[in-house]
C-alpha cells in the first residue's frame, strides 16, 4: 500500500535516494507556421532511445544552499518504508525565478516516480497535493516546467488540466548534455 506523507527539510537526504529517470524515445519538435506568426504546432518525433537523470541537476538536500525554502512544501510517496515518489512546490522565494517575482503563483519544482511504480497513479496523487498545497495557501496558479523531450510528463500535465503557456527555445543552451530537441515547455494550471 502506497502512502504519502508531508515531509520537512530533515528528509531530504532520503528524498534524494528517489531518482528522477526519463526514459527517452520520443521528444516534441515544433514546426512554425508563418514562421511562428501563424502558430507553433508540435511533431512527436522517435528518437534515438536515452536516459536522462534530472536528478542529477535537482539534489532537494541542496536546495537551501542556493534558496531560503521557508515557503516550500515537499510530499513523499512510500511503499513501506520504501520512498517511491516525491515532490516539491516553490513559492514566495526571491531567488527562484520562474516564480516571475509574483506573489499569487507557486512553482512545481520536483515530481519525481521511481521506475517500476510509474503508472501507478502516485504521479498524479502527489500532483494533487501539490495542488492543494498552493490553494491552501492562496495561490491563483501553479506553474511547471518540462522538456521537449520529455513527452510522458507533457501528456501527464495536460491531463491533470495545466495548460502550456511559454517555450523556451534557449532555456538550457549552457547545458552540456544539451540535445539539439530540448527545449524549455511551461505550463500553468489555474487553481
Amino acid at each position: 500500500m502506497i502512502t504519502y506523507q508531508q515531509i520537512d527539510e530533515s528528509l531530504l537526504p532520503l528524498y534524494d535516494t528517489v531518482p528522477m529517470l526519463v526514459h527517452v524515445s520520443k521528444a516534441l519538435t515544433p514546426k512554425r507556421l508563418q514562421n511562428g506568426l501563424g502558430g507553433i504546432l508540435f511533431e512527436e518525433i522517435k528518437v534515438e532511445p536515452y536516459t536522462k537523470n534530472l536528478g542529477a541537476y535537482s539534489m532537494p538536500s541542496h536546495y537551501r544552499k542556493r534558496h531560503n525554502i521557508g515557503n516550500w512544501g515537499f510530499y513523499m510517496a512510500f511503499d513501506g518504508n520504501k520512498p517511491v515518489g516525491a515532490a516539491t512546490i516553490a513559492a514566495r522565494t526571491k531567488t527562484v525565478h520562474m516564480l516571475e517575482n509574483r506573489e499569487d503563483i507557486s512553482v512545481l519544482w520536483d515530481l519525481r516516480v521511481i521506475d517500476g511504480y510509474k503508472g501507478r497513479r502516485i504521479g498524479t496523487k502527489l500532483f494533487a497535493l501539490a495542488v492543494a498545497w498552493s490553494k491552501a495557501r492562496g495561490f491563483r496558479q501553479m506553474k511547471i516546467e518540462c522538456q521537449t523531450n520529455n513527452v510522458a510528463a507533457c501528456r501527464f500535465y495536460a491531463k491533470q488540466g495545466a495548460v502550456l503557456r511559454a517555450i523556451n527555445e534557449y532555456a538550457y543552451i549552457h547545458d552540456t548534455d544539451l540535445r539539439e530537441y530540448e527545449m524549455q515547455l511551461l505550463w500553468y494550471l489555474d487553481l
